[in-house]
């Protein structure tokens, strides 16, 4: 009962999002970028709240089915795209080849767009532009996101995973709420899909997504 009325609840605050959005075209700039990037704001909160309430009955929301990794960044890329314009940082795709791995598309989307999210919110205003990478490495298939912003203190590393833990970067900003990566490993795991994270400060943070060998089904 929970579950169903909180994904009831953020469709129907989607609506009334959409004729603010839509309002908000009427009017001049930068008033109406102003008003969209808030509406952007909520929605993302909004699509965390409910795949937050997900992760109880996660596995029979699972549809696992080939994915090509090439085409979900890019539509993950047009999804952002305001979100990279309005941050002054770009994505630049190194994948030589289309990839095609198991996985569910859906919980796969919501997972690399919150390794966006924050490779753009800790970059900006320090670097122009992450990586989104696709490639094999010993037989397994990898996709990348790293940027080149302000990195994670050593100290933090060991808890980046944690429930509501957002560090000393997440002090710096605000916006910061301790689960985009606390939900990423929780999907992951049940996936079976592993994850590794490096970083330094003043260097960066890479976030790598390994698909194993029964998951990694073709180059293209």
């Amino acid at each position: 009962e929970h579950l169903l009325f909180m994904d009831r609840w953020v469709h129907q605050m989607k609506t009334p999002l959409s004729v603010i959005e839509l309002t908000a075209q009427t009017l001049d700039e930068p008033e109406s970028s102003s008003i969209r990037e808030e509406t952007d704001s909520i929605k993302n909160g909004l699509n965390t709240v409910l795949y937050m309430a997900r992760l109880r009955s996660i596995k029979e929301d699972f549809h696992i089915k080939p994915v090509n990794l090439q085409q979900l960044i890019h539509e993950v890329n047009q999804e952002n795209k305001r979100f990279y314009i309005r941050n002054e940082v770009f994505p630049q795709i190194r994948a030589k080849h289309a990839i095609m791995v198991e996985t569910d598309e859906k919980w796969l989307f919501f997972i690399v767009t919150q390794l966006i999210h924050n490779a753009i919110k800790y970059s900006t205003g320090i670097a122009k532009q992450i990586e989104l990478s696709i490639y094999e490495k010993s037989g397994e298939a990898v996709l990348e996101v790293k940027d080149f912003g302000i990195g994670i203190p050593q100290t933090d590393l060991k808890r980046v995973y944690h429930k509501f833990f957002t560090g000393e970067n997440g002090r710096k900003y605000r916006e910061s709420t301790g689960m985009g990566l606390y939900l990423v490993k929780q999907v992951l795991d049940r996936l079976e899909h592993q994850i590794e994270l490096q970083s330094a400060v003043g260097e960066g943070t890479t976030v790598r997504i390994i698909f194993t060998e029964t998951q990694y089904l073709t180059q293209m």
